[in-house]
């Protein structure tokens, strides 16, 4: 990803904030979120496709049919990248329209959109960085199971080798998941994403699954990209609060910990799952879904971990006071939290963005503190942090978002702390480049720096989007 030697000085108080010469400035979006054409050039449902249209399940009835009209308009975001002097795109590519079926041939008419989209990020100087899951899961693949079902990361370790093929010799940088947790817990847990089950023991196992095919898509990609390529996982990494210094709610941030943090990072990067997750999960399942050589297989080298941060996280053991939710990716009867029924969540105090969650950037700099320190030599990324704000377009055409600009100052200020104290961080990338389809929320939440006027589809930069072309030209952070 990066390469500079990561020497840094934390700044005098006089001293502008500047990142490492060599840190990569990027953006970040998702497939299903800004495509479109839900149904062209072979393109197959997945499991958000068939969630979106099923009612009550998504804001308004909202669904990604057309979304932000990406697929159509690929050329005009690349330009405007390019207008913004961002040095790296992170998007991902749909499992269905490259393998409509989630096995087979790949569908050349897919593979070719995204070689054109490589090609033009390539040309205009934006390193692409490629993710092979965001969630939308072919829906024939859910039908048989999903990721429940152990077949389903063979799948995807042979879907991860077409994408390899096709555009290997481009793409130098891949990500295999984004958010397992995600994945697992909010669509076979709570069910509040995409498929919307809601079985505990189903969450678990998909966990599991989701961990085996991140390790076979390594080694896919590996038997198949040029040496110098990098291999990565992005994980929404929960920082943990007690409520109290009670020992009982340092317990509940335990618990907590296993099944949100650990369950990956457990099995990801040392090989095993953690001791006391088993144990806690002990009256639910046995984990006989976990076969011999598992481990093993997940276990692969990685060159950089992505980290998601928007907000902390902060429980104690229920007494009644909390409420189990599911971090702000919205509310069900059914907890994502296999086993953990004795501890409650709480809103963290303090100033909140559109989606309710609490603006806190030093929960980003602890958490970088946290994974350098438990993980040492592995480099870092921030592939995604931004924040939803109630934007709209005034009279003259402008967008203007102090508040996001404010949220994205202090979380880069906490990003160049975390490297001043020793944190091997190589870039970020702002969530998210364009207003998109949120997911639950469908397209009633803004996350995007350049604002999407959806019927028409009319790009307008926010201002956060030229404080932030500001910063990422130049490597210097504002004080204002």
């Amino acid at each position: 990803m990066v390469t500079a030697a990561h020497q840094h000085t934390a700044p005098g108080p006089e001293a502008p904030r500047t990142f490492p010469e060599g840190f990569l400035w990027g953006s970040a979006t998702a497939s299903y979120q800004i495509e479109g054409a839900a149904a062209e050039d072979g393109r197959t449902p997945s499991i958000w496709d068939t969630y979106a249209r099923t009612p009550g399940r998504v804001r308004n009835g909202d669904t990604g049919d057309i979304a932000t009209d990406h697929y159509h308009r690929w050329r005009e975001d690349v330009a405007l990248m390019a207008d913004l002097g961002i040095g790296a795109y992170r998007f991902s590519l749909a499992w269905p329209r490259i393998q409509p079926t989630g096995r087979g041939p790949a569908a050349q008419k897919g593979l070719d959109f995204y070689r054109r989209l490589v090609d033009e990020l390539l040309d205009k100087g934006i390193q692409p960085v490629a993710t092979l899951y965001h969630w939308d899961l072919p829906q024939e693949l859910e039908d048989a199971g999903g990721w429940p079902e152990r077949a389903t990361a063979e799948r995807f370790a042979e879907y991860a080798a077409l994408a390899a093929d096709a555009l290997g010799d481009r793409v130098k940088t891949w990500t295999t998941l984004n958010e397992p947790w995600c994945s697992a817990f909010l669509g076979y847990g709570s069910g509040v994403h995409a498929p919307g089950r809601t079985d505990p023991v189903d969450a678990l196992r998909a966990a599991h699954h989701l961990n085996l095919a991140h390790g076979l898509a390594v080694r896919a990609l590996r038997d198949r990209i040029p040496a110098d390529a990098r291999c990565s996982v992005t994980l929404n990494l929960h920082h943990l609060r007690p409520l109290t210094g009670d020992a009982a709610d340092a317990d509940a941030v335990r618990r907590i910990d296993a099944l949100a943090n650990r369950v990956f990072t457990g099995p990801m990067l040392r090989g095993a799952y953690p001791e006391d997750l088993l144990k806690d999960t002990a009256p639910l399942t046995d984990w006989s879904f976990v076969h011999d050589g598992d481990l093993r297989e997940i276990h692969q080298p990685l060159d950089f971990l992505g980290v998601n941060y928007y907000t902390p996280t902060v429980v104690s053991r229920a007494d009644g006071s909390g409420t189990h939710t599911s971090d702000g990716h919205g509310r069900s009867a059914h907890s994502p939290w296999p086993g953990a029924d004795d501890v409650a969540f709480h809103q963290p105090p303090g100033e909140t963005t559109a989606m309710g969650w609490a603006v806190d950037p030093s929960g980003l700099h602890e958490l970088l503190g946290r994974l350098a320190s438990d993980f040492p030599g592995l480099p870092l990324v921030i592939t995604e942090n931004g924040a939803a704000f109630d934007d709209y377009a005034d009279p003259s055409g402008d967008v203007n978002d102090p508040a996001r600009i404010s949220y994205l100052r202090g979380h880069l200020a906490a990003v160049h702390q975390a490297i001043a104290d020793g944190a091997d961080v190589r870039g970020y990338f702002l969530w998210s480049l364009l207003d998109n389809f949120e997911w639950g929320y469908g397209y009633s939440k803004r996350f995007g720096a350049v604002y999407v006027d959806y019927p028409t589809g009319t790009r307008i930069p926010k201002a956060s989007a030229r404080w932030y072309s500001a910063v990422a030209r130049t490597g210097v952070l504002p004080d204002a």
